[in-house]
Parts: C-alpha cells; sequence; structure tokens
C-alpha cells in the first residue's frame, strides 16, 4: 500500500544511469532508490545512484519525456525448437534485426574454416572421398594444384579456436571472445536504435550471467518448449536424407577408386 502512494520518477523502476549511459531499461532495486524533487528513483548499483545524486539533472526529463530504447529480445529454446523460424517472423513484423548467433559464429570464422564446423556438419568431410595422391595421374578430373591448395593449413588466431570449439563441442566462450561480439548490438547502430531480437543467446547460466554484469538487460526473454517427438519429426527426415545421400556418395567413390586402381594395374 505504501508503494502505491510513491511518486515515481520519469524512469518508473527502471534506472535513470544506465537508461542515459547505456540506453537499456535497467530495473532498479528498492534498496538503491533515491528520492529528488519529491520523485523517487530506482537504481541497478549503488554506484549508480551516488553518480545520479551528484548531477541529477543530467538524468531527468526537461522538456519532453525521455526517449525509450528499442526492444530487444532474447529466444531460447534447444536445438530444432523453432527459434530462427519464430524469430525471422518476428523480426519482419517488428521492424528490428535478427541476429541467429550460432550463425553469426560460423560467418566470423568461415573466412579461413571455408566450410561450416560442428557436429551437424562434420560428416560432409571433403577428405573422405578425396583421391589418393597415387592415382591422381588416373583422374581425369582431378589436378595436381588442387590437392596441393587444400593441404594449407590456415593458422586461427586464439579468438577463432574460442569459436571454433564452442561449435564443435559447446565449449564455453570466454568473456574476451564475447566482449568483442555481444556489446555492439546494444551499443552500436543501427543495432542500437532499431532494436533485434538474439536467436539462441544466451545458452548458458555463464553467458546470462555475462549479460548481467554487463548490464545488457533484454527487454524479452522468450523459451520456446517443445515436445520430443515433435523435434524427433522435424528434424530426422532431412538427417535420415542427409544420411543416405552420404552413402550413395560413398558408393560412388568406392567404385571410382575400384576403376582408377584397375587403370593403374593396365
Amino acid at each position: 500500500i505504501m508503494l502505491k502512494k510513491r511518486l515515481m520518477g520519469d524512469t518508473k523502476h527502471f534506472c535513470p544511469v544506465s537508461l542515459k549511459e547505456n540506453f537499456v531499461l535497467y530495473p532498479g532495486l528498492p534498496e538503491n532508490a533515491a528520492k529528488y524533487k519529491e520523485k523517487i528513483y530506482y537504481f541497478s548499483t549503488s554506484e549508480y545512484r551516488d553518480k545520479f545524486l551528484k548531477n541529477p539533472e543530467e538524468y531527468v526529463a526537461h522538456n519532453e519525456p525521455l526517449k525509450a530504447p528499442p526492444l530487444r529480445v532474447c529466444l531460447l529454446g534447444i536445438h530444432g525448437a523453432g527459434k530462427t523460424t519464430c524469430a525471422r517472423q518476428i523480426a519482419d513484423k517488428l521492424g528490428i534485426f535478427h541476429i541467429q548467433f550460432e550463425e553469426y559464429l560460423q560467418e566470423l570464422i568461415l573466412p579461413k574454416t571455408k566450410r561450416k564446423v560442428g557436429p551437424s556438419f562434420e560428416e560432409d568431410d571433403e577428405d573422405d572421398n578425396k583421391i589418393p595422391e597415387e592415382l591422381e595421374d588416373f583422374s581425369p578430373t582431378m589436378t595436381k594444384t588442387k590437392t596441393a591448395k587444400s593441404k594449407k593449413k590456415v593458422k586461427l588466431t586464439d579468438e577463432e579456436e574460442a569459436i571454433k570449439a564452442n561449435l564443435m563441442d559447446n565449449t564455453g566462450l570466454p568473456p574476451e571472445v564475447l566482449d568483442k561480439i555481444v556489446p555492439d548490438w546494444w551499443k552500436k547502430e543501427p543495432f542500437r536504435s532499431t532494436g533485434f531480437i538474439l536467436d539462441g543467446f544466451p545458452r548458458t547460466s555463464d553467458e546470462a550471467n555475462y549479460l548481467s554484469e554487463q548490464g545488457l538487460c533484454p527487454d524479452v526473454a522468450v523459451y520456446i518448449q517443445v515436445e520430443e517427438d515433435d523435434i524427433l519429426n522435424r528434424l530426422f527426415p532431412p538427417r535420415l536424407k542427409k544420411w543416405k545421400d552420404r552413402q550413395r556418395k560413398k558408393k560412388e567413390y568406392k567404385k571410382k577408386l575400384k576403376q582408377l586402381k584397375a587403370k593403374k594395374r593396365v
């Protein structure tokens, strides 16, 4: 009852310093409250409360209301839950950016890896169906220069190695790698003034803590819950097709190898 009588400031229960400095709606805490011109303001941290009290005029509305940041959504759910399908529709409808986190990581290392990495891509290893060097001369489609090219090893930076390990084995991304990726979506244009739906992040409690420590608050976090059977029906047929294609390629490869060996014997 007492709370209802409180006259809240322009930012209601959100921290005015977080809004001004980071353009983020960060819920303030009642224990970090301060009064200014008969209005109550809540702050995300006691440091921000002290900052406000030193110069309150900088953080309150003057001639017009304070500008609210755009919508920022985190969309979560297990693999195959339909996050990307939903995210695309929401982004189109609301005119905000759609950021597919895993896809974004793939693009960061793609110039060096030349192909996508991770459990669902590992099966397509080109080296599996490679013509052995001693049979190259008998294969009309293969040239020496091609193999020489593919043997060239590309060196990944520590940052790229961390991203690759994350995509391959879900190894957590260190904060210094996240620092170079995530804050830009909140702080830099065109994301800062347009907003976004971040699909597939945060994925772990460490990543959620990272957002909290950095003061990067989404306005909404949505978790899509799906029945296991639905995911099986959705993911199994394309996986099966992929497997059948791979078996067919293997068969063709073995046949070709047999022919080349026969050619070599002749």
